[in-house]
């Protein structure tokens, strides 16, 4: 007898689960108001998370291509030599792994080698307009691992390629301004002195709003590489640098860390080179992002500073000091937070720069993942 009371009541709880979600599905936003103008009022929220824990349809709504996008943590994950790529929604507190990059041809990085024993192998990725570019590695007898550009779009949770590079490199500068992707410098095979000094320039044409597959294949065909003005030697191929984009300009520099080193800022509009100003040279040392590409942040790598450059007195402004700063490695600024990328990729550190007092929050990387890098992106669809 008990046995069968058990077994009925599991019966009535599926039921009752299954007219729950049915429910759930069917359930109107706002009960009393038409559906197109119940989401034009909840697309209003300026915080997607207070929608999160009120009910299912809400929670389908903010996911779904017609809700505004919030944005997302993007990261390059490291496991057992093996490369992933996964996404944090910083709603509902989750790592989800993207889908993997198409099989043909296959994606083969080489980030662990005997010969490099205390670092990584460099994966070079961009994000612009929306968008997660690969756009260099190293493969098997380090040669360069990526022919075209890789592009991953949340959107529509889908990878494509880019315009094919006319010589394949890694050890380059990489950095986006605007709509535009920029490859500078860098080593094929071997190293190549006219290479070492190229910079070449992809724009990417890209509109923020939803096109037709015909629209996006008609401005994919338009897609190509430019030859911009080159820089004066080879010095900015030793290392996997990131030219970062601020003020319609590129700024970079040679060496990473507190070692002397070069740093050049490329003007876009003028397509010209010149010397990094002294105080934002000798402050650069560690990684630096630029949020909107209006304001510059670094993170002193050896003291886990984080500051801000101030233009005008050409200095960089000591905004807090945290241990967990310590050897940071990557850095992205978006949304009003800086995420920091700590030393060996074993955590994410974001900081809060829009409040008075910054605050700091720790993500949880996923368990057995090293971080290589990030990127701040919209939310994937769901």
């Amino acid at each position: 007898m008990n046995n069968s009371t058990t077994a009925c009541a599991a019966v009535n709880r599926r039921k009752t689960l299954r007219h729950r979600q049915k429910n759930d599905d069917h359930q109107s936003l706002i009960p009393g108001l038409p559906e197109d103008i119940a989401q034009i009022c909840l697309n209003l929220v300026h915080h997607p998370s207070t929608l999160f824990s009120v009910c299912h349809s809400w929670r389908k709504l903010i996911y779904s291509p017609s809700f505004p996008p919030f944005l997302s943590l993007y990261a390059l994950l490291l496991a057992k030599n093996q490369v992933e790529f996964a996404c944090f929604d910083p709603i509902s507190s989750k790592w989800q792994l993207l889908p993997p990059p198409p099989p043909d041809p296959p994606l083969r990085i080489l980030v662990k080698h005997p010969s490099f024993i205390s670092r990584n192998l460099p994966i070079q990725s961009v994000s612009v307009s929306g968008n997660l570019i690969l756009l260099a590695a190293t493969a098997d007898q380090f040669q360069p691992a990526i022919s075209r550009p890789l592009i991953f779009n949340p959107t529509v949770k889908k990878w494509s390629y880019g315009p094919p590079l006319a010589a394949p490199r890694r050890w380059c500068a990489a950095g986006a301004l605007g709509n535009s992707v920029y490859v500078a410098s860098g080593v094929g095979s071997h190293y190549n002195a006219e290479v070492a000094r190229s910079v070449i320039k992809w724009d990417l044409d890209n509109s923020s709003g939803p096109e037709s597959d015909r629209a996006h294949y008609k401005r994919k065909r338009r897609w190509k590489w430019e030859e911009m003005s080159g820089l004066k030697d080879g010095k900015f191929s030793r290392e996997a640098i990131e030219a970062i984009g601020w003020k319609g300009k590129l700024c970079m520099v040679n060496v990473k860390g507190d070692a002397a080193k070069q740093g050049i800022i490329y003007n876009v509009e003028t397509d010209t080179w010149q010397d990094m100003p002294e105080g934002m040279l000798s402050g650069w040392r560690g990684p630096v992002a630029a949020m909107a590409e209006e304001i510059l942040y670094m993170v002193d790598e050896s003291k886990g500073v984080l500051r801000r450059y101030d233009e005008e007195e050409d200095v960089w402004v000591e905004i807090l000091e945290n241990e967990m700063l310590k050897g940071a490695e990557h850095v992205v600024a978006d949304g009003g937070r800086v995420c920091v990328v700590g030393g060996g990729g074993s955590g994410i550190v974001v900081v809060d720069v829009v409040v008075e007092t910054p605050r700091l929050v720790v993500v949880e990387t996923p368990v057995g993942f090293q971080v290589l890098n990030i990127h701040v992106l919209p939310r994937m669809s769901h």
